[in-house]
């Protein structure tokens, strides 16, 4: 392994990780900042490819831009909707065992849309999957905890717990849909790329400069944050004063830029193999970080849930039995001894 592919893999966990901690310090002080946080986030990324990648509009696209509608339709779609799941009542460690949960429906459109086969251990690995997920997601709905004060009358209380209940299945249902979105978005870009060539850093920048559009209908929302974030206590870093809100979003964008631009170098310095093995780890890392840290309630069920989903993605990415063939080769064969 090169220099480069092990600085990529140290910046995959440092960057990722600490993105994911900021993102919760994030939703922790405004559950709505989700939008927010996504917006900055593109345009962070539209700005520094603006300058690199675009060469300050002077490059030519190797991609048609029709081409790069439909796929920025798919990614921003995929993008808000993740972010805005947590205005929901969804938990970071629920958001983030869904989003582990991406390879079942990768396999789910291959199959749907490409027609694809698989063999049958893939398809136990789905099973592992999809299970942990519903493990995780039926464990969580008994602990549905919305940022409101309890309400001293117990009927009432009761009757918003049921209110916070149901926009919690909206926000399972948002993050179902994502999942889904995200995994067609990947099939369309393989498309792209086996027809016009591999141009990650030229899609990466498209699919974050182009849907910046989209978020002239929530400016009101985005304002609304933004005031919120302004309001929050003042705190003092490196000799400068400023909201804690804002001190975490700037935070969250620039650690942002970092995972992503970690996990691209990655791809091309490393075997597909090394890369799934990375994300995976990290985000299993981001996990216990979050329960850990932010002292997120996580029952013997969500465990259970969690080493489902990542035993499955294992198995899935062919990591699991690798790992055993290395441990327990197969033993040659013995050839009889032909008789004189």
């Amino acid at each position: 392994m090169n220099v480069i592919a092990a600085l990529a893999i140290s910046m995959v966990f440092v960057g990722c990780c600490s993105n994911v901690v900021f993102l919760e310090l994030v939703v922790k002080e405004d559950p709505g900042a989700g939008n927010l946080a996504t917006f900055l986030q593109f345009v962070f990324i539209a700005v520094m490819g603006f300058c690199t990648v675009g060469k300050f509009g002077t490059a030519k696209r190797n991609i048609p831009f029709k081409q790069y509608l439909m796929l920025v339709g798919f990614f921003w779609t995929s993008s808000v909707a993740n972010n805005y799941a947590f205005d929901f009542n969804i938990s970071m460690p629920l958001h983030m065992i869904f989003r582990a949960g991406s390879l079942m429906a990768n396999m789910a459109m291959g199959v749907w849309i490409l027609k694809k086969r698989y063999p049958p251990l893939k398809y136990l690995a789905v099973f592992m999957i999809s299970a942990g997920i519903a493990i995780c997601t039926i464990q969580s709905s008994g602990d549905v905890k919305a940022p409101r004060e309890t309400h001293k009358d117990a009927a009432e209380e009761e009757r918003l717990q049921f209110i916070d209940w149901l926009w919690w299945c909206l926000g399972i249902a948002i993050l179902t849909f994502a999942l889904f979105v995200s995994a067609r978005m990947g099939i369309f870009q393989e498309s792209l790329y086996a027809k016009y060539g591999k141009h990650p850093w030229e899609a990466l920048y498209y699919t974050h400069l182009m849907p910046l559009v989209f978020w002239l209908p929530t400016a009101q929302n985005l304002v609304g944050h933004v005031k919120i974030a302004t309001e929050t206590p003042m705190v003092e870093v490196f000799g400068i004063t400023l909201p804690k809100q804002v001190l975490w979003l700037i935070l969250y964008v620039v650690t942002q830029g970092l995972c992503i631009s970690a996990v691209y170098v990655l791809t091309t310095e490393c075997a597909s193999l090394t890369v799934t093995l990375t994300v995976t780890l990290r985000k299993f890392v981001s996990l216990l970080f979050s329960i850990m840290y932010f002292r997120n309630p996580f029952t013997l069920g969500h465990w259970i849930g969690t080493l489902l989903v990542f035993i499955g993605t294992l198995i899935f990415t062919e990591i699991l039995q690798k790992c055993v063939a290395i441990f327990l080769p197969a033993s040659a064969p013995v050839e009889k001894k032909k008789k004189k």
